[in-house]
């Protein structure tokens, strides 16, 4: 091909296939080290954010700083004489007395033959009080089998003679190795509670199988473990 055969095109892009590409190699590289320096951070600036609501809320957080509030921080305390929804005031102290006093005035909401407070009742006991009391209430649940020291059984005297407000105290404010469950539980489950292990005291616990005098029990041919069988005369 002549001089003056070229064409314009081909005049700017050096008029031969190589030339072309290497017109297209250098645009791809400035491309390239363009986008490079646009998504390069400058770590002495911040990055920029979009959507900046989802990630950093535009109300105070609950354990953040305020510099607009008089006590710095965000969480406030509740007003006087604001009651929380759901969580009505105990107005009975951790002490005997006021135990005994919860028990005087404090009575069962629910009915005994309340069968969905019952069956209610009967789940939270499994799930709070069965690790210790076990699901009988004689006090041999797992936690006790591991070494806790046992509660009293439910079958005891004293426990028969408690009233449904003093357990009702016992549940929420604890005592001794018994933690306090009022802030684990609303009001209404603790008294379900209550009339859980009213119904377990209503029903006979099962009395443990007796051996006879060779050490067995009966329906079982084998010797309980430690005992030795009296030699036949």
């Amino acid at each position: 091909m002549t001089r003056a055969e070229i064409t314009p095109s081909e005049a700017r892009t050096g008029g031969s296939p190589i030339g072309r590409f290497a017109v297209l190699l250098v645009g791809v590289v400035a491309v390239l080290a363009g986008l490079r320096w646009l998504i390069t951070p400058d770590l002495e600036q911040r990055n920029y954010e979009f959507f900046p609501d989802m990630a950093t809320s535009l109300a105070l957080e609950s354990q953040s700083t305020s510099t607009v509030l008089a006590t710095g921080l965000g969480q406030q305390a509740l007003v006087a004489g604001v009651v929380p929804r759901g969580r009505l005031p105990f107005h009975y102290a951790a002490t005997d007395e006021e135990a005994a006093r919860a028990g005087r005035e404090l009575a069962n909401p629910f009915a005994k033959d309340d069968a969905a407070a019952l069956t209610r009742g009967a789940e939270v006991f499994r799930v709070h009080c069965v690790p210790c009391h076990d699901v009988g209430g004689a006090g041999a649940g797992p936690a006790v089998m591991r070494g806790m020291l046992p509660p009293p059984p439910f079958a005891g005297a004293n426990a028969m003679q408690m009233e449904d407000g003093r357990i009702f105290h016992l549940l929420t404010r604890g005592r001794g190795n018994m933690p306090a469950m009022g802030s684990r539980l609303d009001a209404d489950d603790r008294w379900r509670a209550v009339l859980h292990v009213r119904a377990l005291q209503a029903t006979p616990a099962p009395q443990p199988p007796t051996p006879d005098a060779n050490g067995t029990i009966e329906g079982d041919s084998e010797k309980i473990p430690g005992e030795k069988a009296e030699d036949p005369k």
